[in-house]
C-alpha cells in the first residue's frame, strides 16, 4: 500500500513538474500573445474610427454607420484572438473554436433569418445612392417621404403626416418608385367640355391658360392636348404638361392651379363643363285595379 502511494506521489510530482516545464517554455509565447490581443483592441479602435469615416461620407444613418463600426472593429479582435492562439500553438483549440462557432452561427442564423434578411437589406439600401433620406418615394402601396433607414426597417412620412414602418426586406422585394430623381414631373389633366362647345376653342384656351399659369410652360404649344372621347354628357379630353417637381405633393398643387385657373377661363368665355345627369320616367302608369289583385 505504502508502495503504491509513494508510485502515485512521484507520478503526480512528475506531472506538476511537467506542467511547470511547459509553462516556463511557453512564456515568451504567453507574453507575445498577450501582445498580439492588446495590439488588436487598439487596432479595432483605429479600424472602428477609420471606417466610420469613410462610411460617413456614403451613408447618413447614424445606426448603419455605428453598426459597420462595430463589426469592423469586432472583426480587427477576432483576427487578433485567432493569431494569439496560434502563438500559443493551440492548433486543437483553434479548430474547435471555428467548428463550434460555425454551429452557433448556424443555429443563430436559421432562428433570426427574416431578422438578418432586414439587416442586411438594410445595409444595403443605405448604400444605394438611388434612395436616400428627404426623398418622396412610392412603394407597396405607400408614397411618402424617406425619414429613416436603419438596420430593421423604412419608415415614410406620407402626405397626411402618418409614418408608415415597412420592413427593409419588403423594400427591396417590391418596385420603387422615386420621384426625387428627376427635377421635372409631367402632370395629368382629365376633363370634358359640353357637346356645344367649340372644340378647337376650348383647345387653344386651355393651352394659354396652362402656359400663363406656370412659368415652367414657355409656350402653349409646349401643353399636350388630346380628345379621348364621346363621354356620355361631354367630349373628353387629355391635358398634359411638364413642371419642376421633386416630389407629388407639388405635382397635386400643380394640378390644382391648372384645375382653378381652366375653370376660370372656361366660366369667362362660357363655355360649359357638364356633369352627368340621370332622367327618371314615370309615364309608365300601374294599374292596382288589376284582375290578379282584386283575386287575392
Amino acid at each position: 500500500m505504502k508502495d503504491q502511494f509513494n508510485t502515485a506521489l512521484g507520478n503526480l510530482i512528475d506531472k506538476l513538474i511537467g506542467w511547470f516545464n511547459a509553462i516556463i517554455e511557453s512564456i515568451p509565447n504567453l507574453i507575445l500573445a498577450i501582445l498580439v490581443l492588446i495590439a488588436a483592441y487598439f487596432a479595432a479602435k483605429y479600424v472602428s474610427r477609420l471606417v466610420g469615416k469613410i462610411v460617413d461620407k456614403r451613408v447618413e444613418q447614424d445606426s448603419i454607420k455605428s453598426a459597420i463600426s462595430r463589426v469592423s472593429a469586432v472583426v480587427v479582435v477576432a483576427l487578433g484572438l485567432f493569431i494569439a492562439l496560434g502563438v500559443l500553438n493551440l492548433g486543437k483549440a483553434l479548430t474547435s473554436l471555428l467548428a463550434g462557432a460555425g454551429v452557433v452561427g448556424l443555429a443563430i442564423g436559421l432562428a433570426l433569418q427574416g431578422t438578418l434578411a432586414n439587416t442586411f437589406a438594410g445595409l444595403i439600401l443605405s448604400f444605394r445612392k438611388k434612395i436616400q433620406i428627404g426623398n418622396w418615394v412610392e412603394t407597396t402601396g405607400y408614397s411618402g417621404e424617406v425619414v429613416d433607414i436603419n438596420l430593421k426597417d423604412f419608415t415614410l412620412r406620407e402626405a397626411d403626416n402618418n409614418m408608415v414602418i415597412i420592413p427593409n426586406k419588403t423594400i427591396l422585394d417590391n418596385p420603387l418608385k422615386n420621384y426625387s430623381l428627376t427635377t421635372r414631373m409631367r402632370v395629368f389633366l382629365e376633363c370634358g367640355v359640353g357637346y356645344e362647345s367649340d372644340l378647337e376653342k376650348v383647345q387653344q384656351l386651355t393651352k394659354e391658360t396652362i402656359a400663363n399659369t406656370f412659368d415652367q410652360v414657355e409656350k402653349p404649344e409646349d401643353v399636350e392636348f388630346y380628345f379621348t372621347e364621346f363621354g356620355g354628357s361631354s367630349i373628353n379630353y387629355l391635358c398634359r404638361f411638364w413642371i419642376d417637381a421633386e416630389s407629388m405633393l407639388e405635382k397635386l398643387r400643380a394640378k390644382t392651379e391648372a384645375i382653378i385657373a381652366i375653370k376660370k377661363a372656361y366660366d369667362q368665355e362660357g363655355i360649359n363643363i357638364p356633369f352627368p345627369i340621370r332622367t327618371l320616367q314615370f309615364d309608365n302608369n300601374l294599374n292596382i285595379n288589376s284582375s290578379d289583385s282584386k283575386e287575392s
